[in-house]
């Protein structure tokens, strides 16, 4: 009698692709691409408890206690973003989480009534929170109003509204009385360069930290120049924890509340594109669900914020660029990068050593990352029909230019209502309430189910591989 050797438990049976977005990289990779997430972003988190601080006055060890407990929050926020607590699991793709701009003109407006000041901004922060959290399953339900070409105009509005900031970064940061000069924009090119230098020349883990790699480098070139100050060092602690409530009991004005609710509203919007763009780069399309979780957080956040002394968070967009720059999917990485801004937060030293990069170092990285945003943008604008359709060009056409308002000329809308200005100013909302508005009129209501699924990739993103 003949034997027959049991079948190979592969035998017959399709090896499983490999989920890029879950695959754990070795310790040493993800601490390594999680700080360069890190400071990709910091400078934009430290920037809202500096502005809000120095305007109204706050002593230095106020505003860096805001700057900790920014931190600590932004940490908080990303790992229940990317990792997530049981109901309260986010969008789990690689993001970032930090405090958003578009709220700094109202939080300054309540914090200079002196019947409200800091307290009555984040009890606000807290309320429009706890609303905003309550709207999402609203806001969720406009998933249909984002087909291809809407989708493909609010991407690219992203990185023509962020490319704004690396700009801003390379003549040395706005405020700089230098701006423009010739030594920032100099060394930002010398970033530039050596960034394409790794990029071309390594592979593999080197050249997925070629942005940090640069960003060290452009560092060093700044310490040879004297353009480094590490002011506040010595005196920082090594270790101070970060307490709720620590300026207060909040204040709870209803005109507080509702202006940060429609801010919240607002980055609603500006979010879901974004969740849109970073399902596209890392071949995750997001779908409906998706969108109502990676939200949820947002307003979870914005309670988390205003309750240990921050304000309102949402993903932030520079990150998603980095994501398209070095190819790695992993949501981990930015695991890692939420448990080093949490350390940060705590070791108030390594926050003061970090925040002493000036913005032109960050400026040549910061034209790579914003400009893979556009780039993938204008890829998926790419698979919009253009030749049955011509409506599609108006569209486009139009709603990039409504977008580009704010970025082109600051003072355009400066005569419409002071009530309406945190709308006008967002070139990212601009774009998207054009784009969905002509869309409807031109198209109608079709939706489109290219969001609802979500499949998995073997390594990069190829061509052949991205969605019709």
């Amino acid at each position: 009698m003949n034997e027959t050797n049991p079948p190979s438990p592969q035998a017959g049976q399709r090896q499983r692709p490999v989920d890029e977005v879950e695959r754990m990289l070795p310790p040493g990779q993800l601490f390594t691409l999680g700080l360069q997430h890190v400071l990709v972003m910091y400078a934009g988190a430290v920037a809202v408890p500096l502005v809000i601080g120095g305007s109204l006055g706050l002593p230095k060890e106020q505003i860096s206690y805001l700057i900790s407990s920014d931190l600590f929050c932004c940490g908080i926020v990303t790992l229940l973003q990317c990792l997530g607590i049981g109901r309260f699991a986010g969008i789990r793709l690689p993001v970032i989480m930090s405090v958003t701009f578009a709220a700094v003109m109202p939080m300054l407006a309540i914090g200079a009534n002196p019947d409200l000041g800091l307290t009555g901004i984040f009890g606000a922060t807290i309320a429009a929170g706890i609303l905003s959290t309550l709207l999402v399953p609203l806001i969720g339900r406009l998933m249909p109003l984002f087909p291809t070409v809407v989708t493909g105009v609010v991407i690219t509005s992203i990185g023509i509204s962020i490319m704004q900031v690396g700009i801003d970064w390379m003549a040395g940061g706005k405020g700089n009385p230098e701006y423009g000069s010739l030594r920032y924009i100099g060394t930002s090119f010398l970033v530039l360069a050596f960034i394409l230098l790794v990029t071309r020349f390594t592979k593999g883990f080197f050249s997925n930290i070629s942005v940090l790699l640069g960003i060290l480098f452009g560092f060093g070139v700044a310490i040879a120049m004297g353009e480094v100050s590490l002011d506040g060092l010595n005196d920082a602690a090594w270790f101070a924890p970060i307490v709720p409530f620590a300026f207060g009991w909040p204040t709870f004005d209803p005109i507080s509340i509702a202006t940060l609710t429609v801010i919240m509203l607002i980055t609603f919007i500006e979010s879901m594109g974004m969740f849109l763009a970073l399902g596209d780069i890392v071949g995750h399309p997001a779908s409906r669900g998706d969108i109502v979780r990676g939200l949820r957080v947002d307003g979870i956040g914005t309670i988390i914020g205003g309750i240990f002394n921050s304000f309102p968070h949402t993903s932030f967009s520079q990150n998603i660029g980095l994501v398209s720059v070095t190819g790695v999917s992993s949501r981990w990485v930015c695991v890692m990068s939420g448990g080093i801004l949490l350390a940060f937060g705590l070791i108030p030293k390594m926050s003061v050593l970090v925040a002493s990069i000036p913005p032109f170092v960050l400026g040549g990285a910061g034209i790579v990352m914003f400009g893979m945003v556009l780039a993938t943008g204008i890829r998926i604008l790419a698979r919009a029909d253009y030749n049955s359709n011509r409506h599609n060009l108006y569209i486009v056409a139009i709603s990039l230019g409504v977008g580009m308002i704010p970025t082109v000329s600051g003072h355009f809308f400066q005569h419409f209502p002071a009530a309406l200005q945190p709308l006008f100013h967002s070139g990212i909302l601009l774009a998207t309430i054009s784009s969905v508005l002509l869309n409807l009129f031109f198209n109608g209501y079709q939706p489109d189910t290219s969001h609802q699924t979500r499949p998995l990739l073997v390594g990069p993103i190829k061509p052949q591989q991205e969605r019709s």
